[in-house]
């Protein structure tokens, strides 16, 4: 991709710029010589310690300025959107995980819905060439029906995290049309990768067997019909994101949502057999995990699978790193990283 598509005289805003994908897309902007303001509240959902190590990275390029900011503070967004004036807006900011949601509701609707209002709002009164948004798989809930296509109907969600995106998405394609925003959604499904987040299964797994315990698998020990997800690399994304941000939503409505996704669901034990060889070839040494099957929790889904023909379609890309490089790439900056023998 040439930089001059992205950065001649442009200033990009992501929120959630110490999170996975945050970060990963600030510091792929920056590399192309593109002006990034981030922010973060840098909240403690997961170890802080690894937010701080990617925003440590970030803080290395002149070309980057970090704000510590919570989306849901309506005034203090407003004056970095006054205050910086950004072309683009990726907003990333936003409370994750499923199980999570079931007990804590609280912070789901402070960040996701009450901080994507703020967002929206400052859009509306400093506007930008183009608002790009996370939205997720889970907004699919329980469907029957795959691979999942943008087109279908998603009015069931089985847990408050993914009743928080589809009200994401209705609230773009309402400023969309009433302020002429354009904007673009992003169903993201099963991200992982190095510096991933800690909540997420392959990464749970890891610290479960350096710790010397077993892990957990919700599938209910069904390997006939068991759990199967769509993982999708980090790069991927993040290219996926790139080629987007330059391709915003034109004509009557400015509004669009994507599936980003591999498009090549895995059994949930087939991916588990792969970290297990992934880690294995980083250690230098067989690695089995003690495996303990569980129910499957509520607000989990049995499967996620994305069609990436509308992706195709209007940026020529869909996502292809296979899960065993991907996993070989987690597995050997897992064991630098924590210094595991």
């Amino acid at each position: 991709m040439q930089n001059k598509n992205l950065c001649p005289g442009k200033t990009y805003l992501i929120t959630g710029a110490a999170g996975f994908i945050g970060y990963y897309l600030s510091r792929s902007l920056l590399q192309k010589g593109c002006k990034v303001i981030g922010i973060d509240n840098i909240n403690d959902y997961y170890d802080v310690n690894l937010k701080n190590t990617r925003l440590e990275h970030l803080k290395r390029y002149d070309n980057f300025t970090f704000l510590k900011c919570n989306i849901s503070d309506k005034d203090l967004v407003m004056g970095i959107f006054e205050e910086y004036r950004p072309n683009v807006v990726i907003n990333l900011a936003a409370q994750a995980g499923v199980r999570y949601s079931i007990d804590n509701p609280d912070v789901y609707i402070q960040s996701n819905i009450i901080g994507f209002f703020n967002i929206l709002e400052a859009c509306r009164y400093y506007p930008v060439d183009h608002l790009l948004y996370a939205s997720s798989s889970s907004v699919y809930g329980a469907n029957k029906k795959v691979p999942f296509e943008e087109t279908d109907f998603v009015d069931n969600p089985v847990s408050l995290y993914a009743s928080t995106k589809k009200s994401n998405e209705l609230m773009a394609y309402t400023y969309s049309h009433l302020y002429k925003i354009p904007a673009t959604g992003l169903r993201f499904f099963t991200v992982y990768g190095p510096m991933g987040r800690p909540d997420m299964a392959y990464f749970g797994f890891a610290n479960n067997y350096f710790a010397g315990e077993p892990i957990q698998i919700f599938n209910d020990g069904d390997f006939e019909n068991d759990l199967y997800r769509d993982f999708t690399y980090i790069d991927d994304i993040v290219e996926g994101i790139e080629r987007l941000i330059i391709n915003p939503p034109a004509g009557e409505i400015q509004h669009k949502v994507f599936n980003i996704g591999n498009n090549r669901p895995e059994k949930l034990m087939v991916f588990i057999e792969t970290l297990e060889k992934a880690l294995t070839n980083a250690l230098g040494r067989e690695v089995l995990f003690e495996k303990k099957f569980e129910p499957i929790k509520p607000g989990d889904v049995r499967y996620t699978y994305a069609s990436t023909n509308l992706l195709m379609k209007a940026i020529g890309f869909k996502p292809k790193t296979s899960l065993d490089e991907g996993l070989q790439k987690f597995a050997d900056w897992y064991v630098d990283y924590y210094k595991v023998k």
